[in-house]
């Protein structure tokens, strides 16, 4: 699996486009390496295809912040600095075939990261994602084509959670959306995200190479 790790912010029309091209050419040659992405955004609200845009609430009057709706799963979550973001490229057919599996493990990765830090991380039956003494500290999105993934999930390592006060987060309106600084007010997205890689790799069972390319 193929590690790419980008150290500014990014634009999220930037990563998407990433996103969109290393799909399609795993579409075409499932030979190519898996690749795992993990960065920052800008700010940036994303809705899932078909998502409910009431839940967008008073975003419209945050200045410079740009809305995209797009093809994952999902309702509308906020993406800024300080929350880890990581998008799998990942050919389904090499692991298993089953999508409630890929969710489930993703969350799994969550959980082991926060229990790195000593943070109980939590399913809740019937919703995706987890949460840590009931505040949703990682939202999960996914779009699959032909057993190929793209988009990913989020965690909330250190962000500022102000831009989350202006939507419904996930369409959970009464569950808070919290982040691990709440709990652990000294951490840095910096020492997260290599941690973050090498749970991924460990999860699935993976052994993750310099991104070259791809």
């Amino acid at each position: 699996m193929q590690y790419f790790c980008v150290t500014e912010p990014v634009s999220y029309t930037l990563a998407l486009g990433w996103q969109r091209r290393w799909m399609k050419d795993r579409r075409r040659d499932s030979n190519l390496a898996d690749i795992l992405l993990l960065l920052e955004h800008l700010p940036v609200y994303t809705l899932g295809q078909g998502s409910n845009r009431e839940f967008l609430q008073n975003a419209d009057r945050i200045t410079g912040v740009e809305v995209h709706q797009i093809e994952r799963g999902g309702e509308v979550t906020y993406h800024c600095p300080g929350q880890l973001v990581a998008y799998p490229i990942l050919n389904l057919r090499h692991y298993r075939k089953d999508l409630h599996w890929y969710l489930r493990q993703l969350e799994e990765v969550i959980i082991q990261v926060l229990a790195h830090y000593g943070l109980p991380g939590e399913r809740i039956p019937g919703l995706t994602g987890v949460w840590v003494e009931g505040r949703k500290v990682a939202a999960i999105g996914v779009k699959v084509s032909r057993w190929v993934t793209m988009h990913g999930f989020a965690l909330n390592v250190c962000p500022d959670l102000q831009g989350f006060e202006y939507i419904v987060p996930c369409g959970i309106s009464d569950r808070p959306v919290g982040s691990m600084a709440q709990f652990l007010p000294e951490i840095t997205f910096e020492e997260v995200r290599p941690i973050a890689a090498r749970i991924f790799a460990k999860v699935f069972d993976a052994e993750l190479l310099p991104g070259i390319g791809g």
